[in-house]
C-alpha cells in the first residue's frame, strides 16, 4: 500500500456515511436550472464539495483535452487553444503530448480548477464520427502511448486527468443510447488495449465512463466493464466519473459507477439522498459508497491536488501560445507534393489565398473541447439551437489568419483572397496568379456526425475549378479527419492541417514557405470513398433525429455491430479486405529524404525491434519510423507494434531500439492473452501500406491473464 492508499484510507475511515456521499456526486457548475453555484467556484463542467474537517478540497472540474475550455466565454477569460487530438495524434510523439498536457494542466490550474475532463482516445472506428477530431487515432498502441503521455503531462501540474469515454464511443448520433456490439475478444485487442496502454502510461486519477450502451448495458452502469475488466482485471485505483447527463439509477454504484457527474442533467440525484439511504440499510451499498470515496480521496492524494490547490492567476499568453504552434507544426501532414511545389518559392510575386476564412483565423471543433483564446473567436457562425447546448455549437475560428501569416511570410508578393462562395469567380482569380493556396475545411462537432466525406458547401467543386484554372494550386485541408478528394490529381500539393489551434496560421505558413519542414504522420486511413468503410452507411441516420444530447425517444434504441472489424479497426480492416485507402495510416511527407533499414527483432520475454533511420536529403527532417506484425502462425495479419519519431540532421544515421508489447503479439481468448507457437515475420514501414524490409524470429507459446 502507497501513501496515497493509506492516506486515503485513513480519511475515508473516519468519515461519516453523508460525508462519503458528499465526494459522491457534484453539479454542472454553470447557471442551468435551480442549482446554486458557491460563491467563488469558477464556472467549469463540474464542482464536488469537499470535507473541510478532514482537510479534503473541493474538486472543480473543467473540460477538456484541448485546452481549458471557452464556456461560451461565460468566464469571460481565454486560454491557450491546442491543436485537435488528430493533429496531436499526428506528431507521433509521446514528448510532446506530455509537453501539451502539461501546459493545459498548468492553465487549468491557474484558472481555479484541479480537475481536466481530459484523455480523449476512442479509437476512431468511423471518419464521420463528430468527436474524432479529439481522438488521437485508430490504432491502440499510438492511442494509448500519445494519450497516456498527456494525461501524465496535466498531473505534473497538481491536476487530476480523466481518461475517456469508457468504452466504445466512435459516434456521436444517439450517443445515449447507441449499442455498440462486439465480442470481449476483438474489445481486449482495440479500444479496450488502448485505454489499458494509457492508463498504464500516464496513471488517470478518474475514468470517464460513456453516455452509449456495450453489448447491451449502459456504459455507466457496465458491471462487465467496470468492475470485471477496469477494476478486476487491470487493478484501477481511481474513480469511475459519469459523463454529464449518463447516468439512469442508483444502481450504478453496484455496477462501478463510483460518482455522478453534473447532476442537473440526470433525471435525478441518484447518488445523493437516495445513494445515502440505500447505504443506510444495505451492507452491499455501505461497502461501495467505502470503496467509492477511498477512490475519489486516493486520487486526490495521488496527484497532490491537497498538497498544490489551484490559485487564479494569469496565463502566460506566450508561452502556451509556442507550445501550441509546435505541436500544429510537427503535426500538420504533407500528403502531396507534385513536382515539389512545396515549399512555396519566395519568388512568388503574386499568391491568390481562397476560401476557409483564411483571412480571419483557422477552424476549430466544437462542443465542450471547444476552447478559445482572449477576446473570442475571430468568426462565430450559429449551427443548430438545442437548449442550454446552443452556445457549446457554433462554429468558431481562432484568431490567427494564415492569410496575415502568409503575407507576412512573402512581403515582396501581391497577395490577395477570395472568400471562395462562387467557384467562377475564385477561378477567374486563379488565373492571374503565380500560385493558389486553398483552404478547405470540414466542421465537427461532438453531439453530430458528418453524413459522408466530402468537403460541405460545394467546396470540393471549387477546388477543382480553381485546380482547372491553375494547377499550382496547393489545398490546405483544416478538418476534423479524413475527407475525400475528388480533386486530388488536379492539385500540385495537400497539406492536411486539421483543427491547428491558436497559432495555426502561422504554423501553416511556416511549413507552406519551408521554415518548417512537416513531420506529420496519419494517424488514421484515409479511404478513398466510403464504400471501403466497415459500416458504409452511418448507423443511425436515418432513423436518429441530430441532438446534441441524443437522448432521442423513450425506449429508443440504435445497435451497432463492431463484430463486422472486430479488432481489425482503420488500417488493419483495409488489410483485411485487401482494399487500397487514398492514403494509409502512418503515411506522410516531408521536404527531405529517408532510409530505413536493418531490422531486427528479438523474443523472449521481453521482445524489441531495432532499426536504423537515415536522413539522405539537405535539409533537418524528423521520421516516424514504423514496425508491423505482418504475419503469426495464425496467418497474415497487419498490427503496429512498434514505432519511433526521430530528428536527424543531414547525412545523420540513427539506431534505434524500442520494446514491443507482448500484448501485440497475442490473441485474447478464454484463458487471457496467448501467444501461439512458431514464426513471427515483421515489416519495417514508412506507413501501414508501404513496407520495405520484413524478418522473421521464432516465438514460444505462452498464456497470461490479469490472475495472480
Amino acid at each position: 500500500m502507497d501513501d496515497a492508499d493509506r492516506r486515503a484510507a485513513a480519511a475515508e475511515a473516519v468519515m461519516t456515511n453523508a460525508e462519503r456521499v458528499t465526494l459522491l456526486n457534484g453539479i454542472l457548475a454553470m447557471p442551468l436550472g435551480d442549482v446554486k453555484i458557491p460563491k467563488g467556484v469558477p464556472f467549469g463542467a463540474g464542482y464536488i464539495p469537499g470535507i473541510p474537517r478532514l482537510d479534503v478540497p473541493a474538486l472543480t472540474e473543467t473540460d477538456a483535452s484541448l485546452g481549458v475550455s471557452y464556456l461560451g466565454g461565460l468566464r469571460g477569460d481565454g486560454a491557450t487553444a491546442l491543436p485537435s487530438g488528430m493533429a496531436m495524434g499526428s506528431t507521433w510523439s509521446p514528448d510532446l503530448m506530455r509537453k501539451g498536457g502539461a501546459l493545459i494542466g498548468g492553465e487549468a490550474h491557474a484558472k481555479g480548477f484541479n480537475v481536466l475532463l481530459a484523455g480523449g482516445i476512442n479509437l476512431v472506428r468511423d471518419p464521420r464520427g463528430g468527436r474524432a477530431f479529439e481522438y488521437l487515432g485508430e490504432d491502440p498502441l499510438h492511442s494509448g502511448l500519445l494519450g497516456g503521455a498527456a494525461v501524465a503531462g496535466i498531473q505534473s501540474q497538481g491536476v487530476i486527468s480523466t481518461i475517456k469515454h469508457f468504452l466504445l464511443n466512435p459516434t456521436e448520433i444517439g450517443r445515449q443510447f447507441h449499442n455498440g456490439i462486439i465480442d470481449e475478444g476483438a474489445l481486449r485487442m482495440s479500444d479496450l488495449l488502448a485505454f489499458e496502454i494509457a492508463i498504464e502510461t500516464g496513471q488517470p486519477g478518474s475514468v470517464m465512463c460513456a453516455y452509449n450502451k456495450v453489448n447491451g448495458v449502459q456504459a455507466c452502469g457496465n458491471d462487465r466493464m467496470l468492475n470485471g475488466i477496469l477494476k478486476g482485471d487491470w487493478r484501477y485505483k481511481g474513480w469511475v466519473m459519469s459523463d454529464w447527463g449518463s447516468v439512469r439509477a442508483t444502481d450504478f454504484a453496484l455496477e462501478g459507477l463510483d460518482q455522478q457527474s453534473g447532476s442537473q442533467l440526470d433525471a435525478a440525484v441518484f447518488f445523493g439522498q437516495p445513494l445515502l439511504d440505500a447505504a443506510n440499510r444495505d451492507k452491499r451499498y455501505q461497502r461501495r459508497i467505502a470503496d467509492m470515496s477511498r477512490r475519489v480521496l486516493r486520487s486526490i492524494y495521488a496527484v497532490g491536488v491537497d498538497r498544490n490547490p489551484p490559485r487564479k492567476a494569469p496565463i502566460d499568453v506566450a508561452a502556451g501560445a509556442a507550445v501550441a504552434q509546435e505541436i500544429a507544426e510537427k503535426g500538420m501532414v504533407l500528403l502531396q507534393n507534385r513536382d515539389n511545389i512545396l515549399p512555396l518559392a519566395a519568388s512568388a510575386k503574386r499568391i491568390l489565398v481562397v476560401g476557409g476564412y483564411a483571412d480571419a483565423g483557422v477552424l476549430s471543433g466544437a462542443g465542450s473541447s471547444q476552447v478559445q483564446g482572449q477576446g473570442g473567436p475571430a468568426v462565430s457562425l450559429p449551427t443548430m439551437k438545442d437548449g442550454p447546448f446552443t452556445a457549446l455549437m457554433a462554429q468558431n475560428y481562432h484568431r490567427s489568419s494564415p492569410l496575415d501569416a502568409i503575407r507576412a511570410r512573402a512581403p515582396q508578393a501581391d497577395v490577395v483572397f477570395r472568400d471562395g462562395r462562387y467557384p467562377t469567380e475564385a477561378a477567374i482569380a486563379a488565373k492571374n496568379a503565380d500560385l493558389v493556396i486553398v483552404f478547405g475545411t470540414q466542421w465537427m462537432t461532438e453531439g453530430l456526425d458528418v453524413p459522408d466525406l466530402s468537403l460541405p458547401q460545394g467546396q470540393d467543386a471549387m477546388i477543382a475549378a480553381v485546380a482547372k484554372a491553375n494547377p499550382k494550386t496547393v489545398v490546405v485541408l483544416e478538418t476534423g479527419g479524413p475527407v475525400a478528394m475528388p480533386w486530388q490529381d488536379d492539385v500540385g500539393a495537400i497539406l492536411a492541417a486539421w483543427y491547428p489551434g491558436a497559432r495555426g496560421g502561422e504554423a501553416i505558413a511556416g511549413v507552406l514557405f519551408g521554415d518548417v519542414n512537416p513531420s506529420g504522420r496519419l494517424p488514421v486511413t484515409f479511404p478513398a470513398s466510403i464504400a471501403q468503410l466497415a459500416r458504409p452507411a452511418l448507423p443511425g441516420a436515418e432513423t436518429v433525429e441530430p441532438s446534441f444530447a441524443g437522448h432521442g425517444k423513450p425506449g429508443q434504441t440504435l445497435d451497432i455491430d463492431y463484430n463486422v472489424e472486430g479488432a481489425d479497426v482503420g488500417y488493419r480492416w483495409f488489410a483485411r479486405q485487401q482494399a487500397k485507402p487514398l492514403y494509409p495510416f502512418g503515411f506522410g511527407l516531408s521536404y527531405t529524404r529517408f532510409e530505413r533499414s536493418g531490422l531486427a527483432v528479438t523474443g523472449g520475454a521481453s521482445p524489441a525491434a531495432a532499426f536504423t533511420l537515415r536522413n539522405s536529403g539537405a535539409r533537418d527532417g524528423a521520421d516516424v519510423g514504423q514496425v508491423y506484425l505482418v504475419e503469426t502462425p495464425r496467418g497474415k495479419t497487419r498490427r503496429l507494434v512498434a514505432f519511433a519519431r526521430v530528428d536527424l540532421k543531414p547525412g545523420e544515421t540513427r539506431r534505434i531500439d524500442v520494446p514491443i508489447d507482448p500484448r501485440l503479439l497475442a490473441d485474447w481468448g478464454r484463458k487471457g492473452w496467448t501467444i501461439a507457437p512458431g514464426t513471427y515475420r515483421f515489416a519495417l514501414g514508412a506507413s501501414a501500406e508501404d513496407l520495405i524490409e520484413e524478418t522473421g524470429v521464432t516465438l514460444a507459446g505462452r498464456t497470461w491473464n490479469y490472475r495472480k
